[in-house]
């Protein structure tokens, strides 16, 4: 199982093209399809980068168009780099696709169609969750402390416990964010992932040659926690893509801070 990159209707998105995912649809955006003008040109998704909610709104659209997703039916949250995770419905969708989310949580889940579940990012690790047997789907943003707290394995235990999943038949799909190519960080990073992972965190940390740095493979990390909360190791699909590389796909908060637009991940039950 693995994440390629497609194009439909001018836009350029990652998603899984197995059969298996054939009942969600789905996608990772890129910067690339949109009206935005720069410095967010041209695919920008983000309600709070400064762009006018006119270019955000016809973003969605194409974006949507292009993922076989519905515009009119998004659930969003204010991202707080936590592991909390939100159960959704019809009663949560937004009036208005351009709008920014308010309820504070990094992850959704639900079991509702004409609900699709939308998370953003910038280099943090998205990742998108189905289970096509019990008909239930999960989005999570996972920075390196949502990854450090397991955020992605907390959504496939809320897909367990609350809505019937067993953990075999759960699919993952592990987006495009910044790779170990380009995440160097302090101490605190890798200390991070140890409290919590303990010996697991090890084979994501590798030290530098500078003392007091190191690079972290923070998808190889979500992909072992999800291992932990059950899922099948070949139902994990982990895109290669690094965010921070590839600056003509992708924009990077770590390259290019705030002058940027953003990213999205969305899952919608067909």
């Amino acid at each position: 199982m693995e994440i390629t990159r497609q194009q439909r209707h001018g836009v350029s998105f990652y998603a899984c093209s197995d059969p298996a995912w054939a009942g969600a649809g789905h996608g990772f955006s890129t910067r690339l399809g949109g009206v935005s003008p720069a410095p967010m040109d041209s695919l920008n998704l983000g309600a709070n980068r400064g762009d006018d909610p006119v270019n955000v709104r016809e973003n969605f659209v194409r974006f949507c168009a292009a993922a076989g997703t519905d515009p009119n039916a998004l659930v969003k949250n204010h991202q707080i780099h936590s592991d909390i995770i939100r159960p959704v419905g019809r009663a949560d969708v937004m009036e208005h696709p351009e709008a920014p989310g308010s309820f504070e949580a990094d992850g959704l889940v639900t079991n509702e169609s004409g609900v699709c579940l939308t998370i953003f990012s910038g280099d943090c690790i998205p990742i998108l969750l189905y289970d096509p047997v019990r008909r239930c789907i999960a989005a999570v943003h996972a920075g390196w402390r949502g990854t450090a707290a397991g955020a992605a394995a907390r959504a496939a235990e809320a897909m367990v416990r609350d809505y019937g999943c067993a953990p075999e038949h759960i699919l993952a799909a592990i987006g495009p964010g910044i790779g170990p190519c380009c995440f160097e960080t302090h101490r605190d990073v890798p200390d991070g992932l140890r409290v919590r992972l303990g010996p697991d965190a090890e084979p994501f940390v590798r030290p530098l040659s500078r003392e007091g740095k190191f690079s972290v493979d923070l998808k190889g990390a979500n992909a072992r926690w999800l291992e932990r909360a059950g899922l099948a190791q070949e139902n994990i699909a982990i895109c290669s893509a690094c965010t921070a590389c590839q600056l003509d796909e992708f924009w990077s908060h770590r390259v290019q801070g705030g002058a940027r637009g953003s990213m999205a991940a969305m899952i919608q039950l067909v």
